[in-house]
């Protein structure tokens, strides 16, 4: 199944399942308050009400306000020695907030305080079952879907010091979406390997595999969840490949007015443009 969580015409944001060409009422205000009541799958295979047509869909992030979001660093082999690191024995983890995101066609917005815009194509994890230390099978089924999501950076705050949180956290720079795909759609179920690409303007500049992860999904929630309760609705953002702006030679950003394409096989893509954050613009002048 494909679940969302649309935009209405009165303002207000629906659950809902994405049909071939139309659009099924899920009964909640959103995705994370759907996956939060028990025997949610169920549920959305018997849901039968049309609420609206695909095309021209206005998706909100797949998931508005999750719990937590936790993010994995250098989990791709080949970002990982683009970076000049060596592989980890351990995830490196990093938080992001709810006020981060944005919807799969909605606009990212660059800050003034930043020359140094960077992409970071990234497969989402989202959850769909309270766990705490959990192993195997029971890792795998907390795992509801997987989403498209862009860990935009700031790489001059990024690392003005060790911790990353003042480099990822900038308002409405993170897309989520456009759906949530559930793991028995996609090749190698809750350990998927996709083709997940960046376009900049049409011109490819991230294209791998989830294949080259280091930390597979069930692996990051078996390891997330030994800390901390993991929730309906928690997204675990996995990881960027190689090809960010910052590791290349010169380094290259984004700017204003640039299109950014994030697109994993099977989960769709997010089309965003980058806008300047004009009201900090004018506060700062």
């Amino acid at each position: 199944m494909k679940l969302a969580t649309i935009r209405t015409l009165e303002g207000r944001t629906r659950a809902v399942r994405v049909d071939e060409d139309h659009l099924v009422d899920l009964g909640a205000a959103d995705l994370g308050e759907f996956l939060a009541t028990p025997g949610w799958e169920d549920r959305a295979v018997a849901a039968t009400e049309r609420v609206a047509e695909v095309r021209g869909a206005a998706y909100a992030p797949v998931v508005p306000h999750p719990g937590k979001i936790v993010c994995v660093g250098l989990n791709y082999r080949t970002h990982i020695l683009e970076m000049g690191r060596d592989l980890p024995e351990y995830p490196t983890l990093f938080s992001k907030y709810a006020d981060t995101l944005v919807g799969a066609n909605d606009d990212i917005v660059k800050p003034p305080e930043t020359t140094e815009f960077d992409w970071e194509c990234e497969l989402a994890v989202i959850i769909g079952a309270p766990v705490r230390r959990a192993r195997g099978v029971e890792a795998e089924a907390a795992i509801a879907g997987f989403a498209v999501l862009n860990d935009v950076t700031c790489r001059d705050w990024q690392f003005r010091t060790r911790e990353w949180l003042q480099g990822k956290n900038w308002e409405a720079t993170t897309p989520l979406g456009p759906y949530l795909v559930t793991s028995d759609e996609l090749p190698g179920g809750v350990r998927p390997t996709l083709e997940i690409s960046t376009r900049i303007d049409g011109e490819t500049v991230q294209k791998d595999t989830t294949g080259d992860l280091l930390f597979d999904p069930v692996a990051l929630v078996e390891y997330v969840s030994t800390m901390i309760t993991l929730r309906p609705g928690d997204v675990l953002a996995t990881g960027t490949p190689g090809g960010v702006g910052h590791a290349r030679k010169p380094a290259r950003y984004l700017e204003a007015g640039q299109h950014l394409t994030t697109e994993i096989a099977g989960l769709g893509r997010c089309e965003n443009t980058v806008v300047a954050d004009l009201a900090a613009a004018e506060l700062s002048s």
